[in-house]
């Protein structure tokens, strides 16, 4: 693990994150190189079941967290609130942060002088957890946010929690301070310190240090401004957009706008239908040259790898197409046989590449291979970087939508994506 600090250490000479905060020129912006730790396959190249299922579970969990803070913050039930969404009673905040191991992260800065961290970039939450330097222990291994080293922070007095499906938890304190997004200043900006990490925050389950939130403010669990949002607001970006190129070579996050060097022709925009998530409609699902599912609607979620479908739309998708639900949970089909699955947002089809819908191979029958579609318990879609590794996506605040373009190069393999850093 300490190997890995060393390489993030190595990545921050090559980036403007050393300059002193406040040097930094306003509206700098520009791109975040990011990393990514693994993909879903055992070492044998094999798919990982409890991957998927842990990636289904914190998946759902987040997504239900999420609606709950909605209708705390909004005083209104979200238009797709389940009936069964388990609602906590607690003396703080309950935050959807999800602890998936395979999340894309990048560096920011915190507090001035600054300190360092790798943070998971979320747009399916919306709050930025650190773990503080009180933690008890259960930190050990990640970079610690220590408020009283920055001339900015200021404690907040108000304590919170993160709940996780599998019964882990972690909680402390908010503060705000100032958090530096590639030379971008979100000024007064709430966190939280966690003083206690669960075991899949542990530094060796959970490479980035915490977790920065990228959806709007009415799923936070603070309810307060998230950075790009606030970043915004301090007119601190040329453009109220940020893009996501999770595609290898030179994975990135652009800030304050879009890369024309990462894409090609124009966007096909589809519009937030509600402000929470990053909650589109795509036009429809189309499965081996057949339209299957219309004006289905989706969360476009950079936090979470697979494509998760409600049930139902799951196992009509695959009968269209060919794929075997087995007693795990999840959908197979022969590995020479993959099927054409293509999603269509503002009018354009984008295919998805036969190498993001096939994960690996069942380590019980070789010849058949997991798809990337699962069922989950959710109400809508749930689109993560399977296929947002096979487009560039830009997500406009302003205008409250969300953009997809071709990609300039084609997209490498998901199930190896680049760069991987070790363990």
């Amino acid at each position: 693990m300490f190997g890995m600090r060393f390489t993030l250490a190595t990545v921050v000479v090559f980036l403007p994150f050393s300059v002193a905060a406040g040097s930094r020129p306003a509206k700098q912006g520009g791109k975040t190189p990011l990393f990514k730790r693994s993909s879903m396959l055992n070492a044998d190249k094999s798919v990982n079941i409890e991957a998927l299922k842990s990636d289904v579970a914190s998946t759902t969990a987040k997504i239900l967290r999420g609606l709950d803070n909605f209708e705390k913050n909004t005083g209104a039930s979200h238009p797709s609130a389940v009936k069964d969404a388990r609602k906590r009673a607690s003396a703080g905040q309950l935050l959807n942060f999800s602890a998936n191991p395979n999340i894309w992260f990048g560096l920011i800065d915190v507090g001035e002088p600054t300190q360092v961290f790798a943070v998971g970039f979320d747009t399916g939450s919306s709050d930025l957890v650190l773990p503080g330097i009180d933690c008890d222990g259960t930190c050990d291994g990640h970079e610690m946010y220590n408020p009283e080293l920055s001339e900015t922070s200021i404690g907040v007095e108000e304590p919170f929690f993160v709940w996780y499906e599998n019964g882990g938890n972690a909680f402390g304190k908010q503060y705000t301070d100032t958090v530096s997004l590639n030379g971008l200043m979100a000024f007064e900006q709430t966190l939280g310190a966690a003083s206690h990490y669960s075991d899949g925050l542990g530094a060796n389950e959970f490479i980035p240090d915490g977790l920065m939130g990228m959806a709007f403010q009415s799923i936070s669990g603070f309810n307060q401004s998230p950075v790009f949002q606030t970043l915004v607001t301090q007119g601190q970006t040329d453009e109220p957009v940020f893009a996501f190129s999770l595609a290898a070579p030179g994975p990135e996050l652009y800030i304050g706008g879009t890369n024309p060097n990462m894409y090609i022709g124009d966007f096909s925009w589809a519009h937030v239908i509600q402000h929470g998530f990053w909650q589109v409609n795509m036009d429809n699902i189309m499965g081996n040259g057949q339209i299957v599912l219309i004006n289905v609607p989706c969360i476009i979620d950079t936090g979470t790898d697979l494509i998760h479908g409600p049930p139902e739309d799951v196992e009509t998708l695959y009968k269209a197409v060919g794929g075997i639900l087995d007693d795990r949970g999840f959908y197979f089909f022969p590995c020479d046989l993959v099927p054409d699955v293509v999603f269509t947002f503002g009018g354009t089809p984008f295919p998805t590449p036969v190498e993001a819908l096939s994960i690996g191979n069942d380590s019980d029958d070789q010849s058949y291979c997991a798809g990337a579609i699962v069922p989950a318990d959710i109400p809508y879609w749930i689109v993560g970087s399977i296929f947002l590794s096979t487009v560039y996506t830009a997500f406009d605040v302003v205008n409250a939508r969300v953009g997809f373009a071709t990609l300039a190069q084609p997209a490498m393999p998901i199930a190896s994506p680049m760069p991987v850093l070790p363990s």
